[in-house]
């Protein structure tokens, strides 16, 4: 008689309870196609009318769209408030004088208020005192089409019409009445299919650069590169103002500013401490992926367009904005806190990046005011380029921090390093001052002037703030009315009567 062998019993429990995970497991995955499968069917079923890719009057796409085209508009809604931050503009160099010291001879100083969501990029670019006010008396059109890449569905369809280069260089007052449909459908989706595409050169350019194919990216790899298209850190080429993303080594603050170093790249000289200063724009992307969600694999997209369902239909809500408006439908998705506790989590991290944030801007906007002291007292060229490289280091930092979008909750060790290094190198930087400033006779404390104000600054800096705004005022009153005519006549801007 032969003996069988028989598995333990503890054994076999294991092995049930593994073909449950296995199934389990399979089962989610069977639910995500078969959702992802009726999603798409129930975009094709929807659809009344034929839209050629490239289409960028978004009002098209909500006849055979409704549920996403609605949610959509909500974005202009404006009244969502947090603890620190907001959905409406608000005069940030009135909040922070300091930051028009930080921007003395570049537009920043003039005017910098909070973005707004994206259904009013083109009316703030419109408004804002950066840009200049083309066609007023005594002003200038000061930025080129390249600022207009980002602010609209109409830029890819310019630059297919143009060519980029070409789209590039021209003027941004020039593209004024062909640039007019805010942030939407085409600047995501082909409209032929709905898949996600990338519609700007820059990203893809940025990623061949690395040897990376973005075109072989999984569908939710997507849900962050279009968003990636936009919300990162780039520059403007000399000469040709051609748009390109520093990435070349690395995405972080220091591959940033080694590539930037390495063509001894500046943005603009400031006036008063020297420096050749190296602007941020908002590396939001970039400080994301060194974030616990991103690299768990949660897109831009899960939480800033949470899944909804309606009539059971399951869709993205395409009113962008902050998770914290909807906590149920994003952070909850995952975690199983009350709302008030997830909400003090992200509360708590942007109170302390906002700690560092403010012990850096005292540091540094004195670190430029005592550099102007110093070159009056005599100082050499010599002498202060350690002082200079200091700065230019710390600035950069500062404003990599700020200008991130969200930041301080995407990566909080990430920013909170960022910041506390730059308020290193601003202290650093004032110490080397108070040196170069006693080798030409003065011991002590530095005067500083009276910035208190964003009036006070702008007027130290040598600006008019009065003079600004009613140029500003001009130019909404008489120039932005023509592009909206001449938009409409061509047709570019949708209109109830144009179709």
């Amino acid at each position: 008689m032969t003996n069988q062998r028989r598995l333990k019993p503890w054994l076999g429990w294991l092995l049930f309870g593994g073909a449950l995970v296995i199934v389990f497991l399979l089962g989610l995955l069977a639910a995500s196609v078969t959702e992802r499968r009726a999603e798409i069917q129930s975009i094709y079923a929807n659809k009344k009318v034929e839209i050629p890719n490239g289409e960028a009057r978004n009002e098209i796409y909500g006849i055979n769209y409704p549920r996403q085209f609605e949610t959509w508009q909500n974005t202009a809604d404006t009244t969502f408030v947090s603890k620190y931050n907001s959905s409406d503009i608000v005069d940030v160099l009135a909040q922070r004088p300091e930051m028009v010291i930080f921007w003395a001879g570049y537009a920043f100083s003039r005017e910098y208020g909070t973005p707004r969501g994206h259904m009013h990029a083109i009316e703030d670019m419109r408004n804002t005192l950066r840009v200049g006010n083309p066609g007023i008396e005594g002003d200038q059109d000061m930025q080129p089409g390249t600022c207009w890449t980002c602010k609209s569905p109409d830029v890819p369809r310019m630059m297919n019409k143009m060519g980029v280069a070409e789209f590039y260089k021209t003027r941004w007052s020039e593209l004024g009445d062909e640039i007019v449909n805010p942030i939407g459908c085409a600047d995501c989706h082909n409209a032929e299919n709905m898949e996600l595409q990338i519609s700007r050169p820059a990203l893809i350019e940025a990623f061949e650069r690395q040897g990376i194919d973005i075109t072989k990216a999984s569908h939710q790899e997507m849900r962050s590169l279009v968003c990636a298209q936009c919300h990162v850190e780039y520059y403007f080429q000399k000469e040709t103002s051609y748009l390109t993303f520093p990435w070349d080594k690395g995405m972080t603050v220091e591959g940033g500013e080694e590539y930037y170093d390495e063509t001894d790249y500046y943005d603009y000289i400031h006036p008063l401490s020297k420096t050749p200063i190296l602007k941020a724009q908002h590396p939001d992307f970039e400080v994301a992926q060194k974030g616990i969600h991103a690299q768990r694999g949660v897109s831009c997209a899960d939480c800033h367009m949470p899944y909804m369902s309606e009539g059971g239909v399951k869709f993205s809500d395409h009113h962008i904005t902050s998770p914290l408006k909807h906590i149920d439908r994003t952070c909850q998705t995952c975690h199983r806190e009350s709302e008030e506790t997830l909400r003090q989590n992200v509360y708590d991290r942007q109170a302390m990046a906002l700690e560092v944030r403010d012990k850096l801007e005292q540091q540094l906007v004195r670190a430029h005011l005592e550099a102007e002291f110093a070159w009056k007292k005599g100082a050499t060229e010599s002498e202060m380029a350690p002082v200079l490289k200091l700065i230019r280091q710390s600035q950069w930092r500062w404003d990599y921090g700020v200008a991130t979008h969200g930041g301080s909750f995407h990566a909080p060790q990430e920013i909170t390093r960022i910041l506390s290094a730059g308020l290193e190198k601003a202290m650093e930087a004032r110490l080397k001052i108070s040196q170069v400033v006693a080798q030409h006779g003065f011991v002590g404390d530095i005067p500083l002037p009276d910035i208190s104000t964003k009036e006070k600054a702008q007027k130290y800096i040598g600006l008019n703030p009065d003079e600004l705004h009613r140029k500003k005022e001009e130019f909404k009153k008489v120039t932005v009315p023509q592009w909206i005519q001449s938009a409409k006549e061509k047709g570019t801007l949708y209109t109830a009567k144009a179709n």
